[in-house]
């Protein structure tokens, strides 16, 4: 049963959203270093810690390996801990990116979408947070900035749950969404506070052989991310596996709260379905993508044309039952990466669509589009020359073009 709060409506873009949902979050560390098309957030946050509005201690590195580090170590210790990069900003911190999700440390950060260089390239697309799949962080993509900022708070709950204990990243397209103005509805502060609640830290019998809480305490000696040969190391990745998918129930659970305060929900907080129920073709994407998807499929549905859209939420852990069951009706499938695997033969999204559906009864066909890149623009009139394409590998049951790229010039 809903029991939907009150919010104020205020104007934000995707930047200043993050900002505002980790002020409300309660934050105690914020361990940052700026870096386009980020920088806002951070910004935005030093300003509430000048004025007072939170009592988070706020720290400026020189550098995102060290925002990191910072990170960690304030989580280790039972921190509720916030930080936020992009692009080569999240490239730096890939060493600790592995070295915190191996920890067990509940970071959240958001990631600003942002291409790699060279050439440099300071607008959106995904190759930055693809580039960190396998680095077991949860990884989640909004639509919107309203999404982003309800993502960002049910982030906290979702990392700091015992029976997950991982760092989320929070991903939003660059300049799309960072720097873009939109209504966003947001919660009195104190409604936050109760929703995200206060760190429980999971009892470990220490080498004393005392229960002790599972953080660093000079009271309580313990060590985090000790050496481990081969007598030990697979299990601790195990561990971390089993983490991931504790976490794809943790992540429904924690939509499905939200959204009984907030009268807002994404699917069901793994997968978003549009139209599929009786959708003969369908296209699936991540992010601010999604939107302009939904706009198309509107006119096709006006036209009679049976199309529908799967959008992921959650890609990591990647919600493999939702996928095959919201496809298990479509016959052709599109699935759009905004990043490539160089010499990988297609996208990263495609390349696990394709794993997962080979598992599945029923195997329609599935293309591959990239599209995006370097924040190139994407029309309405592109996305529906995708659903035409097909529709013609429907009717001649050929797929003759595995790979395609989208208003690329060739």
């Amino acid at each position: 049963m809903k029991s939907v709060i009150k919010q104020e409506v205020l104007a934000l873009n995707g930047d200043e959203a993050v900002a505002y949902a980790a002020k409300q979050a309660d934050v105690d560390i914020v361990a940052a270093y700026p870096i386009t098309p980020q920088t806002i957030i951070v910004e935005r946050f030093s300003e509430y810690v000048a004025n007072g509005e939170v009592e988070t201690e706020f720290v400026c590195t020189e550098s995102e390996h060290s925002a990191m580090t910072a990170c960690l170590a304030a989580a280790t210790a039972g921190a509720r801990t916030f930080t936020a990069t992009a692009s080569a900003g999240l490239a730096l911190m890939h060493e600790m990116l592995f070295v915190t999700s191996g920890c067990r440390a509940p970071v959240v950060m958001a990631v600003v979408n942002r291409a790699l260089s060279a050439p440099i390239n300071i607008h959106g697309d995904h190759s930055d947070s693809m580039a960190e799949r396998d680095s077991g962080w949860i990884q989640i993509y909004a639509e919107n900035a309203q999404e982003v900022y309800d993502s960002t708070i049910q982030a906290f709950r979702i990392a700091e749950n015992p029976e997950v204990l991982l760092p989320v990243m929070v991903c939003l397209d660059g300049f799309t969404l960072s720097h873009t103005l939109e209504n966003v509805n947001v919660f009195p502060d104190d409604v936050v506070k109760k929703f995200v609640g206060t760190r429980q830290l999971p009892q470990v019998l220490t080498h004393e052989g005392k229960t002790a809480p599972f953080k660093l305490d000079p009271e309580n000696p313990m060590t985090m991310g000790p050496i481990a040969l081969p007598n030990y190391y697979f299990e601790f990745k195990r561990q971390q596996e089993e983490a991931m998918k504790n976490a794809l129930n943790m992540i429904k659970q924690v939509h499905d709260k939200y959204a009984q305060i907030s009268d807002r929900s994404y699917g069901d907080g793994l997968a978003e379905k549009y139209h599929l129920e009786d959708a003969e073709i369908a296209i699936i994407c991540l992010g601010s993508t999604a939107g302009t998807v939904k706009t198309v499929i509107d006119e096709l549905r006006a036209e009679g044309v049976k199309a529908g859209l799967l959008r992921i939420r959650t890609f990591r852990p990647l919600p493999v039952k939702e996928i095959i069951k919201a496809l298990e009706n479509v016959t052709g499938i599109a699935v759009m990466d905004r990043a490539m695997s160089f010499g990988g033969n297609g996208g990263p999204v495609y390349h696990e669509v394709r794993h997962v559906l080979y598992g599945a009864d029923k195997h329609p066909y599935v293309i591959n589009y990239i599209y995006g890149l370097g924040g190139r623009d994407t029309s309405p009139e592109q996305i529906r020359k995708i659903y035409e394409d097909l529709r013609r590998i429907i009717q001649t049951q050929r797929v003759e073009e595995p790979i395609k790229y989208v208003g690329l010039r060739e």
